[in-house]
């Protein structure tokens, strides 16, 4: 299903649902929202969670599209397993609290990171996806992927590779590619792309692995060098050759997308889902995905719950394999 399918879906199920043959995007039956909104990252200041729902913020902002205060907070810990907890435990029903999410929710269950996963709130929809990518400091010794994994199997003690708890598995599977044993990778936990650059530039790690769109200023800047990608193909207006181009077949991509509490009422998740089909078809939400580089991949219903399902069986495999 396209994008714009699945817009349409949205669009098709709000006629169902209130009968009006041309209704507002954000109409709703009851008044809602009348009041602030939290908008939640999981994670601090420059991560990918962090950029992702202050990104949405913006964009609904700025096209009118919802007109009530939505104040973001950063609650950091634990990749954003921390706050899960709190949604599920402390906001069960309600109608104002919003958080962003990622591949980070799956990889933080399946290794005993978290007892709570996708099952145990409401997940609105799918927003984008983005690729991982391995960053260094441009005077680095490491030129490219393979001298990190030579270095990696040769003494995995020097080097110190920074990454969220959920960005390991990706790093893990590039040492398995090279041959190497990902469990001798000596990881500096990093709760995202802020806090990895700083450690990189201080010389505290040496390389640092994470999504594109948390280094992609630093790397236009020349302030990191990218040593590649984990994409499929060469990603475009990005000079960074992919895993494979250097002999890694490691393909791995990130997604991104809101949830809501457990039991979140049915009028505020539709109102979301209506809010952001509108949101990602917008002049400004498009030019943050153009900037941030990454890919609108919207979904909601029936099919971001079987992709949900579906990406969890292959994490569990990947982390198996690592």
């Amino acid at each position: 299903m396209t994008i714009k399918t699945a817009i349409s879906a949205v669009m098709a199920a709000v006629l169902l649902v209130t009968g009006c043959p041309t209704p507002d995007p954000v109409a709703s039956a009851a008044p809602y929202p009348t009041g602030p909104v939290t908008m939640t990252a999981g994670a601090g200041p420059g991560s990918g969670f962090d950029l992702t729902i202050r990104a949405v913020v913006e964009a609904l902002q700025a096209e009118h599209i919802v007109n009530v205060p939505l104040p973001v907070e950063n609650r950091p810990g634990r990749s954003g397993a921390d706050f899960l907890a709190t949604m599920v435990e402390r906001y069960r029903g309600a109608d104002d609290q919003i958080s962003v999410t990622s591949l980070a929710m799956m990889t933080n269950q399946l290794r005993g990171n978290s007892k709570y996963g996708y099952a145990d709130v409401t997940m609105i929809a799918r927003l984008m996806t983005e690729y991982f990518v391995v960053v260094a400091r441009p005077d680095s010794p490491f030129k490219n992927l393979n001298d990190v994994m030579t270095a990696v199997k040769a003494d995995p003690a020097r080097v110190v590779v920074g990454a969220a708890h959920d960005d390991e598995a990706p790093f893990d599977l590039l040492v398995s590619a090279a041959g190497g044993n990902p469990r001798t990778v000596r990881y500096a936990t990093h709760e995202g792309g802020g806090e990895q650059t700083a450690a990189l530039l201080r010389g505290d790690i040496g390389v640092a692995i994470g999504g594109v769109s948390e280094f992609v200023d630093q790397m236009r800047a020349g302030g990191l060098t990218a040593l590649g990608v984990l994409a499929d193909n060469p990603v475009p207006g990005l000079d960074v050759p992919t895993a494979r181009q250097q002999g890694l077949d490691v393909t791995l991509s990130n997604w991104r997308g809101l949830y809501g509490p457990p039991d979140m009422p049915q009028y505020a998740v539709e109102y979301w889902q209506r809010a952001l089909a509108t949101m990602v078809q917008s002049p400004t939400w498009q030019q943050i995905a153009q900037r941030s580089q990454f890919t609108t991949t919207f979904m909601v219903g029936d099919e971001f719950r079987s992709f949900l399902a579906e990406t969890q069986d292959d994490l569990k495999t990947a982390l198996a394999l690592s």
